[in-house]
C-alpha cells in the first residue's frame, strides 16, 4: 500500500484538494484539463510503476508473488468502490475488452438485437456491430445535441432485445445518464444493461448492485488516474455463468499455478476472464490511484469529488461565457458531468486547441467543439489560466 506511508489525512475540503494537487505531478508543468481523454498519472501511480520497475529488474520472479497478492487486492479495491463482491470483478486490458468479453461470450440468438446511442464512442458500437454475421442487429438510437431520450431507448427496444449498452456520460458533450431510469426501462422489457463507465468512475458514486447495472467495464486511464491498458471489468454474479469465458488462458482456471493439471475447471468468479498473464505493472500503478481516490471519498454510495468536479465545471461555464464562449453541455443538475464541451463563434477549434497547448493549457476537440474535462485537484488558478489561453487566440 503506498498512501499510509505518505502520512497525511484528508480533514477539511481545502487541504483535501491541495494535497491532492501536491500528488498530481502533471501541475508543475501544465495546466491539465482533459481527463476525459488521457489523464496524466497519478504520483502514487508513478511511485507503484518505479517500484515494480526497480524489483523487476533486480529480483525477477521472485517479485511476483508480492505483485500477484496487490493484484488481488485491487480487485477487491475496484469492487469497493463500485459496491459489488470481489468475485464479480476482473482485472481486464480497456473497456474495449470488457465490452468484447460480453459481446462476444453472451448466447446469442439469430434474430437477437442490441439496443445503443448512435453518438456513442466506437468502443461501444464496433463490438456489437460486429456480431451482424451471427444475425444478431445493432440498433443506434438517435441523439439530438448530446441529450439522450429514455423515451427513443425504450421505443427500439422489443422482445428480442437482449442487451441495452450505454455510456454513464457521454464522451463528446458529457451527458450523464440517469441509470437507475435506464436499468428500470430495460430490466421492466427483459433486458440486461451494460455500462461503459469510463467517463464517470473516478468521479461519481456508483452502486452496481443497487442501481442493477449487469454488466460494466472501465480502462483505467482516465478519471481513475492510472495507466492505459489496465481496466477493471464488472459482470453480476448471477451471470457469471452466463457469459461464455473469451481469450481462456492458463489463469482461467481454478489449478492456474498446477500446469500439470489439464482440466478446463473455470475459476468460479470473474477472474476466469483474465485469460493468460496480466498488465501487472498496469494494475499495480491503477491500485495506487484507486487508493488515493479512496482516500479522497469516492465510494459506491458518495463522492466529494463529484462536488468539486462539477462546481469547477459550473464555475468554467460561467467564465466562458463571460467571454463570448456558447456552452454546449448540458447544465442541468442530473445530466451534468465532468465534461465541458463549448464553442468560440467564429475560431477554429482546432487551432484553438493548439495554441493553448503552446501557452500550457491542455484540453480537446469533439465534434468540432472545444472540450474540457477538470478533474478535483484542478483550481480556480487552472481557470483563469484556461480563460487567459482562449483570449490569447487570435
Amino acid at each position: 500500500m503506498i498512501l499510509p506511508e505518505l502520512g497525511w489525512k484528508m480533514t477539511d475540503f481545502s487541504s483535501r484538494w491541495q494535497r491532492f494537487r501536491d500528488l498530481m505531478p502533471i501541475t508543475r508543468q501544465l495546466t491539465y484539463l482533459d481527463h476525459a481523454a488521457t489523464a496524466p498519472i497519478s504520483g502514487p501511480a508513478r511511485d507503484a510503476i518505479g517500484a515494480w520497475s526497480q524489483q523487476a529488474a533486480e529480483w525477477g520472479d521472485t517479485a511476483w508473488p508480492k505483485w500477484e497478492q496487490r493484484a488481488n487486492q485491487v480487485r477487491r479495491t475496484a469492487a469497493e468502490l463500485i459496491g459489488a463482491a470481489e468475485e464479480e470483478v476482473a482485472l481486464v486490458p480497456n473497456t474495449s475488452s470488457g465490452i468484447n468479453l460480453v459481446a462476444e461470450g453472451f448466447p446469442w440468438r439469430e434474430g437477437d438485437n442490441v439496443v445503443t446511442l448512435a453518438n456513442e464512442f466506437p468502443s461501444n458500437l464496433y463490438p456489437w456491430m460486429n456480431l451482424a454475421g451471427r444475425g444478431v442487429e445493432t440498433r443506434r438510437v438517435p441523439v439530438d445535441d448530446g441529450q439522450v431520450d429514455l423515451d427513443r431507448i425504450a421505443a427500439a427496444c422489443d422482445s428480442r432485445t437482449r442487451i441495452v449498452s450505454v455510456s454513464w456520460v457521454g464522451y463528446s458533450l458529457g451527458w450523464r445518464m440517469d441509470l437507475e431510469a435506464l436499468v428500470a426501462l430495460a430490466h421492466e422489457r427483459g433486458s440486461l444493461v451494460f455500462l461503459d463507465a469510463i467517463q464517470g468512475l473516478g468521479v461519481f458514486p456508483l452502486h452496481v448492485h443497487r442501481v442493477g447495472v449487469d454488466f460494466l467495464a472501465a480502462d483505467g486511464h482516465k478519471w481513475l488516474l492510472g495507466p492505459e491498458g489496465a481496466g477493471i471489468f464488472y459482470v453480476r454474479r448471477e451471470h457469471l455463468a452466463l457469459l461464455r469465458p473469451m481469450s481462456v488462458g492458463w489463469n482461467s482456471v481454478v489449478q492456474a499455478h498446477d500446469f500439470s493439471c489439464i482440466e478446463l475447471n473455470l475459476r468460479p468468479d470473474a477472474s476466469r476472464y483474465e485469460g493468460g498473464s496480466r498488465n501487472m505493472v498496469g494494475h499495480l500503478a491503477l491500485g495506487a490511484s484507486l487508493d488515493l481516490l479512496a482516500s479522497l471519498g469516492l465510494g459506491p454510495d458518495q463522492s466529494p469529488l463529484a462536488e468539486r468536479v462539477l462546481a469547477l465545471t459550473d464555475q468554467a461555464a460561467a467564465r466562458l461565457e463571460s467571454i463570448g464562449a456558447v456552452i454546449k453541455s448540458c447544465r442541468q443538475p442530473a445530466q451534468r458531468s465532468g465534461i465541458l464541451a463549448f464553442e468560440l463563434p467564429g475560431r477554429n477549434a482546432v487551432e484553438v486547441r493548439h495554441r493553448c497547448l503552446q501557452a500550457g493549457v491542455v484540453l480537446s476537440v469533439r465534434a468540432g467543439n472545444l472540450r474540457i474535462s477538470p478533474h478535483a485537484y484542478n483550481d480556480d488558478s487552472d481557470l483563469e489560466k484556461l480563460i487567459e489561453g482562449l483570449r490569447g487566440v487570435g
